[in-house]
């Protein structure tokens, strides 16, 4: 598989960045908002819902590779068709306040289904942060002998901080940091560390083992697009923070 080659770069240096405007999120103003923070602050790529429409206007507004994601093969093969540069097999956490689950036997199934419909394109998977950690770490090897290129972890969802400030947002990271440590350790594909991620802990993230980390919510929720393009400089200028050699020497 033949990754991007801008991404393959990034992911090498250990400081991915992806910006996700959400799975559900089909409005083309607050997406479109999203994207053009994204490429004016910097980020490496963005990750939008799996809508041909989206993918056009996305194409429209910045030149950063687009990723997509759903939870369904087919949506993820019509925004391909659309324009889509990779795909992502996640963004688990919109479903799960409606009490839906995704254990690890579906997320196997998904992404063998999807690597057999979409076989020549950069693939990312999302391990469910509802797995014990074991659990995880087992999924991720067998998302890569499946044919996963990328592993995404999660978690924020799961934490409940009882602090504000700094101390409140590595709590919230806590969960996704924990997975990224271990499944980075047990397989040979990038990480991506996302749910709860901030500038705080992003360069916690690399240090953990990841090779990039996905933001959504810090970004995609503010109200105003000189505050969005202000977050993910903020970002960026953490991850330049960790040099990922250092870390593995």
């Amino acid at each position: 598989m033949t990754m991007h080659t801008t991404l393959q770069r990034v992911f090498d240096q250990g400081r991915a960045l992806k910006i996700i405007t959400g799975l559900n999120n089909f409005d083309p103003e607050r997406v479109a908002a999203t994207v053009k923070a994204a490429d004016l602050g910097g980020a490496t790529f963005v990750d939008i819902a799996a809508d041909p429409s989206l993918v056009r206007l996305a194409r429209q507004l910045t030149n950063l590779p687009i990723c997509v994601s759903a939870v369904e093969p087919e949506l993820l093969a019509i925004a391909v068709e659309a324009g889509a540069d990779l795909i992502e097999i996640g963004n688990f956490d919109s479903f799960y306040a409606q009490g839906r689950r995704f254990e690890a036997e579906e997320v196997l199934a998904l992404t063998l289904s999807t690597r057999s419909l979409l076989p020549n394109i950069t693939l990312s998977v999302t391990v469910p942060h509802i797995l014990e950690l074991d659990r995880q770490v087992q999924l991720a090897e067998a998302l890569v002998k499946a044919g996963a290129d990328i592993i995404q972890t999660e978690g924020g969802t799961s934490s409940t901080p009882t602090h504000a400030g700094t101390l409140g947002l590595i709590e919230k990271a806590a969960p996704t940091l924990a997975a990224a440590y271990e499944i980075s350790r047990a397989v040979c594909v990038p990480v991506l560390c996302a749910s709860g991620i901030s500038s705080v802990t992003a360069p916690m993230a690399i240090a953990a083992g990841a090779a990039g980390v996905g933001v959504g919510s810090a970004i995609n929720q503010l109200n105003s697009e000189v505050a969005m393009v202000a977050a993910v400089r903020s970002l960026v200028e953490a991850l330049s923070t960790v040099s990922r050699e250092r870390i593995h020497a």
